[in-house]
């Protein structure tokens, strides 16, 4: 058997072996981390601190909330510069994988800034949570948001970092024509440069199955957020005094994370983010939400 055989055979074997994994219901999650806007409080009062509890809790990577861009363009991650918070995120052992920005962090003013920020703090990818109301219930709204993605997708790009956008539920209630805002954003940019971070939670508040997402759009969504319901809220409008008391840690409610996470390879999830809006004790609900991922198999 030549070399270049050898090779065939055993990336063949590694295929086969990969899909008798997930056949078997034996894959388990890589890369779990936690989205800190669940700590936020504690992290505005004790950076250096609750990082460390994070990584004590057994987490590797973390996605930051708590972006700022001043006037002049400064950016900073709950009042540290990105120099800061990567030197404290190195002596604790995490990684920020993703971080959350601001709609208006991502004009051609603004987001060059933005992406060496991202590249100091060692961020391969850049999501935006959330699209300002203006924009949104302006004309076409949801295709100029589409457009600003496209150019933020490209200018990333170049930089080596992938762009997302993260849902909540707003995305699937339907314009005056009756299309789905999140089916608009995914239809109307371009799947190289604007990929998902799916919500996992939120679409199903809204009524949504990720998993038809999953077969419409495979390989968009690299990026989830994980948190789960006690009960799934049918009370409208959606409001936090409807989503706060359900929600809970993950394994405590009615999701049903094998099922979703069963089609992770065709989604192409790659990162997992433990998070929890509303957490009554917020560094032990991602303890308990790490000991149920860490173990669950699908």
């Amino acid at each position: 058997m030549d070399r270049r055989t050898f090779l065939g055979t055993m990336t063949a074997a590694t295929v086969l072996a990969n899909r008798f994994a997930w056949a078997t219901g034996e894959h388990k999650i890589e890369h779990l981390g936690v989205q800190l806007y669940t700590v936020r409080d504690a992290m505005k009062q004790d950076f250096e601190g609750s990082l460390a509890k994070v990584a004590a809790v057994g987490y590797k990577e973390v996605e930051f909330a708590g972006f700022a861009q001043d006037a002049g363009g400064k950016v900073t991650y709950f009042d540290r510069s990105p120099q800061d918070a990567r030197a404290t995120l190195d002596r604790h052992g995490l990684t920020a994988a993703s971080t959350h920005v601001g709609y208006k962090s991502l004009s051609p003013e603004n987001f060059p800034r933005v992406i060496e920020a991202s590249r100091i703090l060692g961020s391969k990818y850049v999501v935006n949570p959330s699209i300002d109301d203006a924009v949104r219930n302006g004309p076409d709204g949801w295709k100029r948001a589409a457009e600003t993605f496209n150019r933020a997708g490209e200018a990333s790009k170049k930089a080596g970092i992938q762009f997302a956008y993260h849902n909540h539920w707003i995305e699937y209630d339907p314009t005056a024509d009756g299309k789905l805002p999140y089916d608009i954003l995914l239809d109307s940019s371009d799947p190289s440069l604007v990929k998902m971070e799916m919500d996992l939670c939120w679409i199903m508040v809204a009524g949504a199955d990720p998993l038809k997402y999953f077969a419409r759009y495979p390989g968009r969504f690299p990026l989830v957020h994980v948190k789960d319901m006690k009960r799934i809220p049918r009370e409208r409008p959606i409001t936090d005094a409807v989503v706060s008391p359900p929600m809970t840690e993950v394994g405590s409610g009615v999701i049903d994370w094998k099922r979703i996470f069963a089609h992770s390879e065709q989604a192409g999830i790659k990162h997992y983010f433990v998070e929890n809006d509303f957490p009554k004790d917020p560094f032990e609900s991602i303890q308990v939400s790490y000991e149920y991922l860490e173990k669950l198999r699908f």
